[in-house]
């Protein structure tokens, strides 16, 4: 898959924080079969351009399958303010996904509000008891996210 001209791997900038980086790694290597990880056969990589530098970024993510889409929630580990792969896919919700060897493009939506709560607790706690941790650590909603494949 190209962006510009360049494959979007080739452009794609891993997290700072290295043991993102390392998963990311991980997962290229194996194709998601070998990632050192608690939720290593439930990830993805999410690439989203970067609001301010324009760069494609890399992020590894736990998703949920909700209707045959994949969702995630911009947990932060709980942190106070929201990840930044959220706030660039905010900006500009064309983003793409690999899914195990499979890399395709996306469109980001956010879930709306009635919707996020029913999925919070039926899919996302129920499968994932620690987001429910997370939640307790921060003031903010943690906002969840449907990755529609595009056709």
């Amino acid at each position: 898959m190209t962006v510009e001209g360049t494959n979007v791997e080739d452009r794609a900038v891993d997290s700072s924080r290295p043991h993102a980086a390392e998963h990311a790694r991980q997962y290229l290597e194996s194709e998601g079969a070998e990632v050192d990880h608690p939720a290593a056969g439930s990830l993805i990589l999410l690439y989203t351009t970067g609001r301010n530098s324009g760069e494609i970024r890399r992020t590894p993510l736990r998703f949920f399958e909700v209707d045959g889409d994949l969702v995630v929630a911009a947990s932060y580990g709980g942190a106070p303010r929201h990840p930044d792969w959220y706030l660039n896919l905010v900006a500009d919700s064309a983003v793409w996904v690999r899914r195990d060897g499979d890399l395709f493009e996306a469109d980001a939506i956010p879930i709306d509000d009635d919707d996020r709560d029913r999925l919070w607790e039926s899919m996302v706690v129920a499968t994932a008891p620690q987001f429910g941790e997370y939640q307790t650590k921060t003031e903010r909603t943690i906002p969840l996210v449907r990755l529609v494949r595009r056709a």
